[in-house]
């Protein structure tokens, strides 16, 4: 996480429908002190934040069960807009069906996480999809 801290806070984008979900990723993140942290309670507001200029995060973390606009459908908005499409985009989900991982990966997310998570495990593989994609931008 070094190289992380030395650079200016991330932004990261919550996209969950469930409040207490929201609120403890939030807060965690917000007590290691190097990422700004933006949330969205719906697809449709993860989507425009997304792809507001100003809000655009530098990661996105994904719930797929979420009542109107889906996971699915965030992810495939996301990634078949030009201006988002480099975003790195985390699932985590409480779908642990093979099924919904290939869509996801099919979709372009950069990992899939199964609820529950460590936060340990969670902040390591947020510094590795943020990594990656600095590497291959």
């Amino acid at each position: 996480m070094s190289e992380l801290k030395s650079n200016t806070a991330k932004k990261i984008l919550i996209v969950d429908d469930e409040a207490d979900t929201r609120h403890s990723l939030k807060e965690s993140l917000k007590n290691i002190g190097n990422y700004k942290v933006l949330v969205a309670k719906s697809g449709n507001m993860g989507t425009w934040f997304a792809t507001c200029s100003w809000h655009k995060p530098d990661l996105i973390i994904l719930d797929l069960m979420m009542s109107g606009v889906d996971g699915f459908e965030v992810l495939r908005r996301v990634k078949q807009n030009k201006e988002t499409s480099d975003i790195p985009v985390v699932i985590l989900t409480g779908r642990c069906d093979e099924e919904s991982r290939t869509r996801a990966q099919g979709l372009g997310c950069d990992d899939y996480i199964v609820k529950p998570v460590e936060l340990k495990d969670l902040l390591s593989r947020i510094e590795k999809a943020l990594t990656s994609h600095k590497t291959a931008t």
